[in-house]
């Protein structure tokens, strides 16, 4: 069974930036839609990226990023798992994939990744 892929992929960038400010963050609306920030690049939106973007505060550095993963269903990658594990789980890496553009990354789904990756 195929799994639900974020609606968010399809998110414009002033989708992205009136999500962020109605969860609470509107000073960085504009950190966001100047960017160009659309719902296929939120999977590369984390602690590190977010200051080339503008957003400098740590505490709210943390909460977007883990705001972030939340709508995208993907974990945060312990700090402590062995290297010889994939850098995300199969939704984080699938995602990674969806995010670029590009005939083949708009049709590609979830089953079929899975597949070809052999995961």
């Amino acid at each position: 069974m195929e799994p639900q892929v974020p609606g968010c992929l399809r998110w414009s960038c002033r989708d992205v930036g009136g999500w962020i400010r109605r969860k609470g963050f509107p000073q960085y609306e504009t950190c966001f839609t100047e960017n160009s920030i659309d719902g296929r690049k939120l999977i590369h939106v984390t602690c590190s990226t977010l200051p080339h973007i503008g957003v400098t505060d740590f505490e709210d550095m943390k909460v977007i990023a883990q705001l972030v993963r939340d709508l995208l269903g993907v974990t945060e990658p312990s700090w402590n798992r062995s290297i010889s594990l994939p850098r995300r789980d199969n939704m984080g890496l699938f995602l990674e994939q969806k995010s670029q553009t590009g005939h083949n990354h708009d049709l590609l789904i979830y089953n079929q990744f899975i597949k070809e990756q052999g995961l």
